[in-house]
């Protein structure tokens, strides 16, 4: 009877995944909004715009992929990706905030976290690697932190990508199994799907204290990731209203001339060998 009852619900669980959208319409859609972005990302640099997008979430949620095809045709000197690592002896003894503060956005320019302050809310938190006292004055203090920015001209974006308990596991194991992906399963990814819990209650607390009128968070249900990146790019660039400044066809000027300049020989170089030259 028991297994009868877990096969039941694993089955409705896997009815109320979404279908995993069909590739074609993936990448037609992913190419359409990274065009938008273009848009916007001189919208931005024009309009002298300052931009913060926060993207915290369970580990395997697909926050980097996100932030990957968000940014993978922009241009690095307006929009700027900081994943910050552990904090080091001297910043442990600084202002919690003040560690994030240099890599805030200047006029012109987008800066996307991938974590951010919030490390305090969550890992922090549940690692025990702050006080209670520090935890405390954080919940107190973001709000009033997030506020500050906005007033300044700041616009702040908060995502949490949420991604179903089965849906982590299948993830974690498709790390193990690849080469190209175990760098991404940490210890402390190992020990966060221990404390799954642990870390569902310190999220609603985080959401209850920081979800604020004037910087709310938007939750994107990651199981499906493909739906998942384009609903964020989306919603993104929803949230800042932007113009068309594409400039018109570029027309290149003539080569200039050679007029008596002679190179050096080519065999004064050192080149890359063709590895695969026999592979024609």
């Amino acid at each position: 009877m028991a297994k009868k009852q877990t096969k039941k619900k694993a089955e409705q669980a896997e009815a109320k995944k979404p279908k995993k959208l069909k590739r074609k319409v993936y990448e037609a859609e992913l190419a359409r909004l990274q065009t938008e972005l273009v848009k916007l990302q001189e919208w931005i640099r024009a309009k002298k715009l300052k931009v913060v997008v926060i993207f915290e979430g369970r580990d395997a949620a697909g926050k980097g992929g996100a932030i990957k095809r968000i940014t993978e045709s922009l241009n690095p000197r307006i929009c700027r990706v900081v994943a910050l690592g552990t904090p080091t002896e001297k910043e442990k003894t600084q202002w919690y905030f003040q560690r994030y503060v240099p890599h805030l956005p200047a006029a012109g320019e987008m800066v996307l976290f991938d974590r951010s302050w919030y490390n305090r809310a969550g890992v922090e938190r549940v690692m025990g690697f702050c006080t209670e006292d520090e935890y405390q004055e954080f919940m107190r203090s973001c709000p009033e932190f997030e506020r500050m920015l906005i007033r300044s001209g700041v616009q702040l974006i908060k995502y949490w990508f949420s991604v179903s308990d089965d849906e982590q596991e299948k993830r974690f194991q498709s790390r193990i199994k690849e080469p190209t992906k175990r760098w991404k399963l940490s210890p402390m990814d190992l020990e966060s799907r221990a404390r799954w819990v642990e870390y569902s209650e310190a999220k609603d607390v985080m959401f209850a204290h920081t979800d604020i009128k004037q910087a709310p968070w938007y939750v994107v249900e990651a199981d499906e990731k493909r739906r998942a990146r384009l609903n964020c790019m989306r919603h993104l660039l929803e949230m800042i209203p932007y113009e068309d400044l594409t400039p018109d066809p570029i027309k290149l000027p003539p080569r200039q001339e050679c007029r008596g300049y002679v190179r050096p020989p080519i065999d004064t170089q050192n080149f890359v060998p063709d590895y695969f030259a026999d592979h024609r």
